[in-house]
């Protein structure tokens, strides 16, 4: 009951009507744009490469309960655009794409990776993401100042339910 509550109030606003994903105690729209760069940004990803990395990160984020909503690469970085749940560790599930993509590329490809450097690292250390919103701030600034905020008279507030 909670949960369809939520959900409807939530929906109310046509300025944040999206697709919303659900679990049990929780509604959400979690959406962040990553990019992986190779170590040393050496141009080493081919398209065979590419359809390899998009095969392991979708089977990777479907383990977290994620979901790769859109790819793509160049030779020295990829793009991932990733909705993941509330209860998962962002830096964690980064870890985890960044760490099965690479001993994935060494396995299948190692005599192209092992060309330009000798220690099975794929990808930099770093990484950058960045949050994803299905409006701007400016829309949500203003569907949170029009909500009905309690009165400061405690009569009117047990009036309301």
């Amino acid at each position: 009951m909670l949960r369809s509550s939520l959900l409807s109030t939530v929906l109310k606003s046509q300025a944040l009507k999206t697709s919303y994903r659900s679990t049990r105690r929780a509604v959400f729209n979690l959406t962040v744009h990553i990019v992986l760069v190779t170590k040393y940004r050496r141009k080493v990803i081919n398209a065979q490469m590419k359809q390899e990395l998009e095969q392991v990160f979708g089977s990777v984020l479907a383990s977290w309960d994620s979901e790769l909503i859109e790819f793509n690469c160049e030779s020295d970085h990829a793009h991932l655009i990733v909705s993941y749940p509330p209860h998962k560790l962002l830096s964690s599930l980064i870890a985890n794409l960044k760490a099965t993509s690479s001993k994935t590329m060494w396995r299948k490809f190692e005599s192209v990776v092992s060309k330009t450097d000798h220690k099975r690292v794929f990808w930099t250390g770093a990484y950058f993401v960045a949050s994803c919103g299905g409006v701007t701030i400016d829309v949500l600034r203003k569907y949170v100042q029009n909500q009905d905020s309690p009165s400061l008279d405690p009569a009117q507030n047990s009036s309301r339910r």
